[in-house]
Protein backbone atom coordinates (compact mmCIF):
# COMPACT_ATOMS: atom_id res chain seq x y z
CA UNK A 1 0.00 0.00 0.00
CA UNK A 2 1.31 3.42 -0.92
CA UNK A 3 0.94 6.75 0.83
CA UNK A 4 -2.50 8.39 1.21
CA UNK A 5 -3.14 12.11 1.58
CA UNK A 6 -6.51 13.80 2.17
CA UNK A 7 -6.85 17.50 1.32
CA UNK A 8 -10.06 19.26 2.37
CA UNK A 9 -11.03 22.70 1.07
CA UNK A 10 -13.85 24.85 2.40
CA UNK A 11 -15.70 25.34 -0.92
CA UNK A 12 -15.81 23.74 -4.39
CA UNK A 13 -14.15 26.75 -6.04
CA UNK A 14 -11.20 26.39 -3.68
CA UNK A 15 -11.04 22.68 -4.48
CA UNK A 16 -10.76 23.46 -8.21
CA UNK A 17 -7.89 25.86 -7.61
CA UNK A 18 -6.05 23.49 -5.27
CA UNK A 19 -6.41 20.59 -7.70
CA UNK A 20 -5.10 22.74 -10.57
CA UNK A 21 -2.18 23.84 -8.40
CA UNK A 22 -1.37 20.23 -7.53
CA UNK A 23 -1.52 19.15 -11.18
CA UNK A 24 0.68 22.04 -12.32
CA UNK A 25 3.21 21.23 -9.59
CA UNK A 26 3.26 17.52 -10.40
CA UNK A 27 3.63 18.30 -14.11
CA UNK A 28 6.66 20.48 -13.44
CA UNK A 29 8.18 17.84 -11.19
CA UNK A 30 7.74 15.06 -13.78
CA UNK A 31 9.03 17.18 -16.66
CA UNK A 32 12.14 18.14 -14.67
CA UNK A 33 12.70 14.53 -13.64
CA UNK A 34 12.16 12.63 -16.89
CA UNK A 35 11.22 15.12 -19.60
CA UNK A 36 7.45 14.63 -19.84
CA UNK A 37 4.25 14.43 -17.83
CA UNK A 38 1.83 11.58 -18.58
CA UNK A 39 -1.66 12.21 -17.19
CA UNK A 40 -4.86 10.19 -17.50
CA UNK A 41 -7.91 12.47 -17.46
CA UNK A 42 -11.31 11.91 -15.90
CA UNK A 43 -14.77 12.96 -17.00
CA UNK A 44 -17.25 14.80 -14.79
CA UNK A 45 -18.21 18.32 -13.79
CA UNK A 46 -15.53 18.74 -11.10
CA UNK A 47 -12.63 17.86 -13.43
CA UNK A 48 -14.17 20.12 -16.09
CA UNK A 49 -13.83 23.10 -13.76
CA UNK A 50 -10.23 22.11 -13.01
CA UNK A 51 -9.42 21.79 -16.71
CA UNK A 52 -10.81 25.27 -17.38
CA UNK A 53 -8.48 26.69 -14.72
CA UNK A 54 -5.48 24.80 -16.12
CA UNK A 55 -6.14 26.26 -19.58
CA UNK A 56 -6.56 29.83 -18.33
CA UNK A 57 -5.23 30.85 -14.92
CA UNK A 58 -2.53 28.14 -14.96
CA UNK A 59 -1.82 28.25 -18.69
CA UNK A 60 1.73 29.50 -18.22
CA UNK A 61 2.45 27.32 -15.19
CA UNK A 62 2.94 24.15 -17.25
CA UNK A 63 5.18 23.33 -20.22
CA UNK A 64 2.26 21.92 -22.20
CA UNK A 65 4.44 20.75 -25.09
CA UNK A 66 5.86 18.16 -22.68
CA UNK A 67 2.50 16.75 -21.53
CA UNK A 68 0.97 13.52 -22.84
CA UNK A 69 -2.80 13.22 -22.34
CA UNK A 70 -4.60 9.91 -21.86
CA UNK A 71 -8.04 8.94 -20.52
CA UNK A 72 -9.16 6.73 -17.66
CA UNK A 73 -12.45 5.81 -19.28
CA UNK A 74 -14.73 6.75 -22.15
CA UNK A 75 -18.33 6.30 -23.20
CA UNK A 76 -18.80 4.37 -26.45
CA UNK A 77 -19.81 7.44 -28.43
CA UNK A 78 -18.11 9.56 -31.06
CA UNK A 79 -15.46 12.15 -30.13
CA UNK A 80 -17.86 15.02 -30.84
CA UNK A 81 -20.73 13.60 -28.78
CA UNK A 82 -21.85 15.66 -25.78
CA UNK A 83 -21.40 12.56 -23.58
CA UNK A 84 -17.78 12.01 -24.63
CA UNK A 85 -15.12 12.51 -21.95
CA UNK A 86 -12.71 13.48 -24.72
CA UNK A 87 -15.13 16.11 -26.01
CA UNK A 88 -15.41 17.65 -22.55
CA UNK A 89 -11.65 17.78 -22.02
CA UNK A 90 -11.12 19.14 -25.52
CA UNK A 91 -13.70 21.87 -25.03
CA UNK A 92 -12.51 22.98 -21.60
CA UNK A 93 -8.74 22.58 -21.94
CA UNK A 94 -7.06 20.78 -24.83
CA UNK A 95 -8.29 23.05 -27.62
CA UNK A 96 -6.79 26.04 -25.78
CA UNK A 97 -3.26 24.65 -25.35
CA UNK A 98 -1.82 24.56 -28.90
CA UNK A 99 -0.99 20.86 -28.64
CA UNK A 100 0.40 18.54 -31.29
CA UNK A 101 -1.95 15.70 -32.29
CA UNK A 102 0.53 13.10 -31.04
CA UNK A 103 0.20 14.48 -27.48
CA UNK A 104 -3.46 13.45 -27.26
CA UNK A 105 -4.16 9.73 -26.82
CA UNK A 106 -7.94 9.44 -26.76
CA UNK A 107 -9.95 6.27 -26.32
CA UNK A 108 -11.79 5.58 -29.56
CA UNK A 109 -15.31 5.28 -28.26
CA UNK A 110 -16.74 5.18 -31.76
CA UNK A 111 -15.30 1.70 -32.34
CA UNK A 112 -17.00 -1.55 -31.38
CA UNK A 113 -16.17 -1.80 -27.63
CA UNK A 114 -13.89 -4.81 -27.68
CA UNK A 115 -12.03 -3.37 -30.67
CA UNK A 116 -11.77 -0.02 -28.90
CA UNK A 117 -10.30 -1.70 -25.82
CA UNK A 118 -7.72 -3.57 -27.88
CA UNK A 119 -6.83 -0.41 -29.78
CA UNK A 120 -6.19 1.51 -26.56
CA UNK A 121 -4.05 -1.28 -25.16
CA UNK A 122 -1.95 -1.02 -28.32
CA UNK A 123 -1.79 2.76 -27.90
CA UNK A 124 -0.53 2.34 -24.33
CA UNK A 125 2.07 -0.21 -25.40
CA UNK A 126 3.33 2.13 -28.10
CA UNK A 127 3.25 5.35 -26.07
CA UNK A 128 5.01 3.84 -23.05
CA UNK A 129 7.25 1.47 -25.05
CA UNK A 130 5.99 -1.43 -22.96
CA UNK A 131 7.53 -4.87 -23.04
CA UNK A 132 5.28 -7.96 -22.66
CA UNK A 133 3.80 -8.06 -19.18
CA UNK A 134 4.68 -4.45 -18.33
CA UNK A 135 2.13 -1.84 -17.27
CA UNK A 136 2.26 1.88 -18.05
CA UNK A 137 3.52 4.14 -15.28
CA UNK A 138 1.39 7.29 -15.35
CA UNK A 139 2.68 10.31 -13.50
CA UNK A 140 -0.90 11.12 -12.50
CA UNK A 141 -4.32 9.53 -12.91
CA UNK A 142 -7.32 11.76 -12.16
CA UNK A 143 -10.44 10.03 -10.86
CA UNK A 144 -13.97 10.94 -9.89
CA UNK A 145 -16.29 9.12 -7.51
CA UNK A 146 -19.87 8.16 -8.32
CA UNK A 147 -22.69 8.18 -5.81
CA UNK A 148 -22.73 4.38 -6.20
CA UNK A 149 -19.02 4.29 -5.24
CA UNK A 150 -17.82 3.61 -8.79
CA UNK A 151 -14.74 5.16 -10.32
CA UNK A 152 -13.52 5.04 -13.92
CA UNK A 153 -16.21 2.83 -15.49
CA UNK A 154 -15.82 0.16 -12.83
CA UNK A 155 -19.32 -0.25 -11.41
CA UNK A 156 -20.48 -2.34 -8.42
CA UNK A 157 -20.47 -6.06 -9.11
CA UNK A 158 -18.64 -5.86 -12.45
CA UNK A 159 -15.98 -8.59 -12.90
CA UNK A 160 -13.75 -5.94 -14.51
CA UNK A 161 -13.04 -4.64 -10.99
CA UNK A 162 -10.74 -7.64 -10.52
CA UNK A 163 -9.24 -7.73 -14.03
CA UNK A 164 -5.47 -8.23 -13.94
CA UNK A 165 -4.61 -9.48 -17.43
CA UNK A 166 -6.03 -6.61 -19.46
CA UNK A 167 -5.02 -2.96 -19.32
CA UNK A 168 -8.29 -1.79 -20.86
CA UNK A 169 -11.71 -3.41 -20.48
CA UNK A 170 -14.92 -3.04 -22.47
CA UNK A 171 -17.79 -2.92 -19.97
CA UNK A 172 -21.58 -2.73 -19.90
CA UNK A 173 -22.62 -0.61 -16.93
CA UNK A 174 -25.80 0.36 -15.11
CA UNK A 175 -25.85 3.92 -16.51
CA UNK A 176 -26.32 5.59 -19.85
CA UNK A 177 -24.63 5.09 -22.17
CA UNK A 178 -24.14 1.53 -20.98
CA UNK A 179 -21.21 0.56 -23.20
CA UNK A 180 -17.87 2.01 -22.11
CA UNK A 181 -14.11 1.56 -22.15
CA UNK A 182 -12.09 1.75 -18.95
CA UNK A 183 -8.56 1.39 -17.68
CA UNK A 184 -8.34 -1.47 -15.21
CA UNK A 185 -7.43 -1.01 -11.55
CA UNK A 186 -4.13 -2.79 -12.22
CA UNK A 187 -3.06 0.04 -14.54
CA UNK A 188 -4.17 2.82 -12.19
CA UNK A 189 -2.49 1.15 -9.22
CA UNK A 190 0.82 1.26 -11.09
CA UNK A 191 0.70 5.05 -11.33
CA UNK A 192 3.09 7.38 -9.54
CA UNK A 193 0.11 9.33 -8.17
CA UNK A 194 -3.66 8.95 -8.23
CA UNK A 195 -5.92 11.90 -7.40
CA UNK A 196 -9.62 11.57 -6.54
CA UNK A 197 -11.70 14.74 -6.87
CA UNK A 198 -15.07 14.91 -5.11
CA UNK A 199 -17.27 17.86 -4.19
CA UNK A 200 -20.70 18.32 -2.66
CA UNK A 201 -22.85 16.81 0.05
CA UNK A 202 -24.15 14.19 -2.37
CA UNK A 203 -20.68 12.60 -2.37
CA UNK A 204 -20.26 12.47 1.42
CA UNK A 205 -21.62 8.94 1.95
CA UNK A 206 -19.60 7.55 -0.94
CA UNK A 207 -16.41 9.24 0.29
CA UNK A 208 -16.89 7.81 3.79
CA UNK A 209 -17.63 4.30 2.53
CA UNK A 210 -14.62 4.19 0.21
CA UNK A 211 -12.12 5.71 2.66
CA UNK A 212 -13.38 4.37 6.00
CA UNK A 213 -15.83 1.57 5.19
CA UNK A 214 -15.13 -2.17 5.28
CA UNK A 215 -13.07 -3.31 2.33
CA UNK A 216 -15.45 -4.62 -0.33
CA UNK A 217 -14.43 -3.53 -3.87
CA UNK A 218 -17.38 -5.39 -5.41
CA UNK A 219 -19.69 -3.10 -3.45
CA UNK A 220 -17.37 -0.06 -3.40
CA UNK A 221 -15.32 -0.30 -6.64
CA UNK A 222 -13.28 2.82 -5.85
CA UNK A 223 -11.63 0.80 -3.07
CA UNK A 224 -9.89 -1.21 -5.79
CA UNK A 225 -7.71 1.84 -6.36
CA UNK A 226 -4.81 1.44 -3.96
CA UNK A 227 -1.41 2.18 -5.53
CA UNK A 228 1.24 -0.21 -4.27
CA UNK A 229 4.20 2.04 -5.04
CA UNK A 230 2.63 5.47 -5.39
CA UNK A 231 0.63 8.18 -3.68
CA UNK A 232 -3.16 8.30 -3.36
CA UNK A 233 -4.50 11.86 -3.01
CA UNK A 234 -8.07 12.80 -2.13
CA UNK A 235 -9.03 16.42 -2.86
CA UNK A 236 -12.41 17.13 -1.29
CA UNK A 237 -14.54 20.08 -0.36
CA UNK A 238 -15.89 20.40 3.18
CA UNK A 239 -19.29 18.97 2.22
CA UNK A 240 -17.86 15.84 0.59
CA UNK A 241 -15.58 15.24 3.60
CA UNK A 242 -18.27 15.98 6.20
CA UNK A 243 -18.84 12.36 7.29
CA UNK A 244 -15.18 11.39 7.67
CA UNK A 245 -13.96 10.76 11.21
CA UNK A 246 -12.25 13.84 12.63
CA UNK A 247 -13.31 16.05 9.71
Amino acid sequence: MGERKIIVLERPDLLYVRAAEEIAHLAGEAICTHGEFCIALSGGSTPASVYELLATRFHFSVSWKDVQFFWGDERCVGPDDALSNFAMANRTMLSKLNLKPEQVHRMRGELEPEAGARAYEEELRRAFALKPGELPRFDLVLLGLGDNRHTLSLFPGDPAIHETRKMVAAVDVDAEPRRRLTLTAAVVNNAQRVMFLAAGESKACAVKDVIEGPRDPDKYPAQAIDPEDGELIWVLDRAAASLLEGR
